[in-house]
């Protein structure tokens, strides 16, 4: 596993430490006392024919699994939607549904959104280089735009189609395979909703959460076709065109609710409540006088923190950078999914006393 450095700022000197706490020189926190000579020899040997690695190394493995973990979940979605919409594709040319048929389009569309999903995912797994040094974590972000985008687009769909249906009412045909086409359309849909938030949560992408609510629309769509096929059994044509628009403002509210989620991770915000264990870590490491400012953001489903400490102001610089050291440490094990933490330090200064004050005009 190739692996990258991220500086920590330490009081106006810059440290390289890797996402997993690790420092650029090699020092190991601890790990390995009480080993016999011979075990440090092949230890030694061991280090030469493979690359160093430390004991909490695994941050960025588990990033890459977490990716690895989404693009498990897009194609296991995209299998059975596949499935879902070729079976009721084969009900509507059997039955001439329009009902059905948008029905299927919905389903295939939805299929269709793990295209930007995992475009966005294998994006993700890059590294950072000059031009990107955050690396490509966003485009899961971009990802979840086009998706929103996609449900707009089907709620408009759902509301064209049942005002078209009140207006020019159509015979429906075979209505109990259509009836089951619908059920199989539900039943596909809310398994692979569940799925996806279930996944999307857990791995921190939003995009693949807006994915599932999309999936839970397209849900509600098939059994507003089904309520439709009852409907048209007892005679009442206008029952499925109510029906669909009924669906559209449903599809509408989950418009809402995925936007809302994709906008606040374009716009840096976090749980509240993250920053407050963010701040309890820090507060309770050995060194740390008071916090500072404490920035947190999400770049795809990796987090990065941006933080300040107080430190006595007697203490050296390679006790002020051992501090530093240690807060991040805490923080890599503490906070779920956090790649990296630049902690800056600054020295404790009595009431009146500012240790930015050439800073102010720049701010």
């Amino acid at each position: 596993m190739l692996q990258w450095d991220f500086p920590v700022i330490l009081g106006g000197m810059t440290h390289s430490h890797s996402p997993s706490g690790g420092t650029g020189h090699g020092h190991g926190h601890g790990h390995g006392h009480g080993h016999t000579e011979r075990n440090r020899t092949w230890a030694r040997l061991r280090h030469l024919l493979r690359p160093h690695r430390h004991e909490a190394a695994d941050k960025v493995d588990a990033a890459v699994e977490a990716s690895a973990e989404g693009m498990r979940a897009l194609w296991i979605s995209l299998a059975v939607l596949g499935v879902t919409a070729v079976v009721q594709a084969a009900v509507v040319a059997a039955s001439g549904s329009v009902a059905l048929l948008g029905d299927t389009m919905h389903n295939a569309a939805d299929a269709l959104t793990a295209v930007p999903l995992g475009i966005a995912f294998l994006l993700g797994r890059r590294s950072p280089n000059r031009c990107y040094t955050y690396g490509y974590g966003r485009a899961e972000d971009l990802a979840g735009v086009v998706i929103v985008l996609v449900i707009a687009a089907s709620a408009a769909v759902a509301a064209y189609e049942a005002i078209d249906r009140l207006i020019h009412p159509r015979p429906v045909s075979n209505l109990l395979m259509v009836a089951g086409a619908a059920v199989t359309g539900f039943l596909g849909n809310q398994w692979v909703a569940r799925y996806r938030i279930r996944v999307g949560r857990k791995i921190g992408s939003a995009a693949l959460v807006a994915d599932g609510l999309h999936a839970r629309t397209d849900a509600l769509t098939s059994l507003a076709v089904l309520l439709g096929a009852g409907g048209a059994a007892l005679g009442w044509g206008w029952a499925d065109p109510v029906v669909g628009l009924s669906i559209a403002v449903v599809i509408l509210t989950v418009l809402r609710q995925a936007a809302r989620e994709v906008y606040r991770r374009l716009m840096d915000a976090v749980d509240p409540a993250l920053v407050d264990q963010v701040e309890a870590v820090m507060r309770e490491t050995p060194g740390v006088l008071d916090v500072g400012e404490v920035r947190l953001r999400w770049i795809g489903h990796r987090l990065r923190a941006e933080c300040a400490v107080v430190v006595n102001a007697d203490a050296t610089v390679l006790q002020a950078h051992q501090v530093a050291v240690d807060v991040e440490h805490a923080l890599l094990h503490a906070i779920p999914r956090l790649s990296a933490a630049h902690v800056h330090t600054d020295p404790f200064a009595p009431e009146g006393v500012d240790h930015h004050l050439v800073l102010v005009a720049h701010r």
